[in-house]
């Protein structure tokens, strides 16, 4: 039926909104900590590195990168009006961008890199407030499978950490260290049904460093060269506003990165959503765009700063489905953390000194719940040939470009290498496949008239005309009347509770897929509750007062096959899917 489940989803310890304790919260914030700021020193260095800059130039960024994740982690789970998701989700730098930052550098310099960065994030923050423009292309379908292909694209990595140890090491060392990691995770997780499960990812990252460290692999000499507190001097290129050659045959790349990165945010804020509530409830798309928008701002201000582009990082939700701590304040402090690295260099060193194999085991187990937590997106979306089609055929180009299997001698240098990586590929691929199934559809109906009972003839009218050029019968005329008149008293009545005067509009667009009627309503409503989530409780409510309040709902349950409710900022969207009666099957396609 498409409609969502009530029960509770079991190991949800701490909801957002709910306090964890201290020392739990710091202790998950310290382990999403090590894996992100890990990543962003690496990237960073990777990228400055291999254009040829300046050591100074590097500690600089480095900096930067990190005191910006941190700040831009601490307000993606604060959420303050258009900013922020309200859930723990890390922030740190983009793969995405290391072949066109690079590029970026030997090309232009670094000024050149400041200004396209900084356009990026101005374009990701346009992408954010247009966010419900791309909800045909960026569906969930299409993030699920970029949630898949996250583990693929880095997979390679982590197991090349798995064998980084030094020169001379005991053989066994490396293998010891991930297998203790690994199984005392794991075996926790397995076992444990109490709190102990909670410190089940920092236990196995601390065993593995204790077998590491017998066999010499922890390198305790890098923590102790590293000063206490220090700063990096100031090494900040300025912006180079010459609108060239090169920004123009650059700037294609960036905003190709930056859509993959906001494909990156978007597919993390949903995964985070879809595992922090005891009860499963809708996406809400408000803080969707609240991701994304402090996704460009980071951008923004990295680019000022002289550094490059970040991205929201998926562990967060492999973490919060492990522990059952979805607790805000867990990204509060992760973030505070985070931010506070950049001022210590002892503590960066103290993180970086954990050996790979340990590092690569603990990723091994985040990696394959984030892949989980995908396939768990897909069947809650449901599943037709279609999206079959589409996931299937995308992850597998997606793995053949990141394993170089599929056409590398075409494929590795084209536009800077972007589809090397099996995310970027993939992604690309479903949003193609996606945009094919969008344009093969039949064109919809549309209707624009004003949100208010008066339009309500105008509807019926609509609906009408709709269901004859369909080729339905009175019985399905009759029904998409009933479920046209529902769905406009459910938004006139939010339109009126939310209390702000001024006319509202609203469109209506309606089509035939495969014998079914798809109408969807899109109005300019308030910030209220989600109409999908009240509908997938209606069946829990039994109080005689609670039903009368509820007939609209009830009745639109009653009459329409599904009910998906995506709600944006100013825009509040209702698809309806409704079934033709088997009397008014007559001219299904």
């Amino acid at each position: 039926m498409g409609r969502q489940a009530s029960s509770s989803t079991p190991g949800i310890l701490y909801e957002p909104g709910e306090k964890s304790p201290l020392a739990l919260s710091l202790g998950l914030a310290l382990q999403l900590t090590a894996v992100s700021v890990s990543a962003t020193i690496l990237i960073a260095t990777v990228i400055f590195r291999a254009a040829g800059e300046s050591e100074a130039y590097l500690t600089w960024a480095v900096f930067a990168s990190i005191a910006i994740a941190g700040a831009a982690t601490m307000i993606q789970s604060v959420r303050h009006g258009r900013l922020g998701s309200g859930h723990v989700l890390m922030m740190g730098s983009s793969s995405a961008f290391v072949a066109v930052a690079i590029d970026a550098l030997v090309g232009g310099g670094p000024g050149m890199l400041v200004t396209l960065v900084a356009v990026t994030g101005l374009f990701q923050i346009f992408v954010s407030e247009r966010l419900s423009l791309f909800r045909q292309i960026l569906t969930p379908t299409v993030s699920a499978t970029v949630l898949m292909l996250i583990p693929i694209s880095v997979m390679s990595a982590i197991f090349r950490m798995l064998e980084d140890v030094p020169e001379g090491s005991v053989p066994m060392a490396a293998p010891l260290s991930a297998l203790t990691t690994l199984a005392i995770f794991c075996g926790i997780i397995l076992i444990s049904t109490g709190a102990i499960r909670l410190w089940a990812p920092v236990m196995g990252v601390v065993a593995g460093a204790l077998v590491a460290g017998i066999f010499g692999l922890y390198d305790m000499s890098r923590v102790g060269e590293a000063a206490w507190i220090g700063l990096p001097q100031i090494e900040w290129p300025g912006l180079n506003v010459q609108i060239n050659g090169v920004f123009w045959a650059l700037l294609p790349g960036f905003l190709m990165a930056a859509m993959i990165g906001s494909i990156r945010t978007i597919s993390s804020a949903v995964a985070i959503q879809r595992v922090s509530w005891r009860t499963p409830r809708a996406v809400d798309y408000r803080a969707v765009q609240g991701a994304v928008a402090t996704d460009g701002l980071g951008n923004l201000i990295s680019g000022l700063a002289g550094t490059i582009a970040n991205t929201a990082y998926s562990t967060s939700a492999s973490v919060a489905q492990l522990t059952g701590v979805a607790s805000r304040y867990v990204g509060i402090l992760a973030g505070l953390v985070f931010l506070s690295l950049a001022f210590f260099p002892k503590a960066i060193a103290l993180v970086l000194a954990i050996p790979g194999p340990v590092f690569g085991a603990y990723l091994i187990v985040l990696m394959g719940m984030l892949f989980m937590i995908g396939i768990q997106m897909l069947l809650q979306a449901g599943l037709d040939y279609r999206k079959s089609v589409i996931v299937g055929v995308s992850f597998w180009i997606g793995l053949g470009f990141q394993s170089r299997l599929i056409f590398p001698e075409f494929v590795v240098d084209f536009a800077g290498g972007l589809l090397n990586n099996g995310m970027t590929a993939g992604g690309l691929c479903a949003i193609l496949m996606t945009i094919v199934t969008k344009m093969a559809e039949s064109r919809p109906q549309r209707l624009t008239t004003e949100l208010d009972f008066s339009c309500l003839d105008e509807l019926r009218s609509f609906l009408m005309k709709f269901a004859g050029k369909s080729g339905w019968d009175q019985a399905m005329s009759e029904r998409l009347d009933a479920v046209g008149e529902e769905v406009l008293v459910t938004l006139v009545q939010r339109r009126d509770a939310d209390n702000q005067g001024g006319r509202r509009g609203l469109m209506v667009s309606a089509r035939k897929v495969s014998g079914v009627a798809v109408m969807e309503f899109i109005a300019a409503t308030g910030e209220g509750k989600n109409l999908q989530d009240q509908v997938s409780l209606l069946g829990e409510q039994v109080e005689e007062g609670q039903l009368e309040q509820e007939v609209s709902l009830r009745l639109l349950r009653h009459l329409a096959t599904s009910v998906r409710h995506q709600q944006y900022h100013g825009a509040d969207i209702m698809t309806v899917r409704v079934e033709a009666p088997a009397s008014g099957a007559a001219g299904s396609e």
